[in-house]
């Protein structure tokens, strides 16, 4: 397995012409290139434009204690009492 040569390019460029045609081969190309730009431009971190449209970042999240128990502090409301049920009444022969 070689390197491709210059031979090698032309042919695989011309059957490409062929599928496509010039018009969506030439769309192609610019979307491969706008690519391009994009990824190296994520790679060299060059985020100068993009510094208006970044959210501000949020502020740090301040979590209270739990509050201590003291001795006067019931752990647990008064108990609530059941609802009472009415039985049904016996059915008479």
């Amino acid at each position: 397995m070689g390197r491709i040569g210059g031979g090698e390019l032309l042919i695989i460029l011309v059957i490409a012409l062929l599928i496509f045609g010039p018009s969506k081969l030439a769309d192609m190309g610019k979307g491969l290139g706008q690519g391009l730009k994009n990824f190296k431009k994520g790679l060299s971190h060059d985020d100068s434009e993009d510094d208006d449209a970044k959210p501000a970042a949020p502020g740090p999240v301040v979590h209270e204690p739990p509050k201590a128990l003291t001795a006067g502090t019931p752990i647990v409301d008064e108990p609530v009492a059941a609802a009472q049920v009415e039985e049904p009444a016996p059915k008479r022969p």
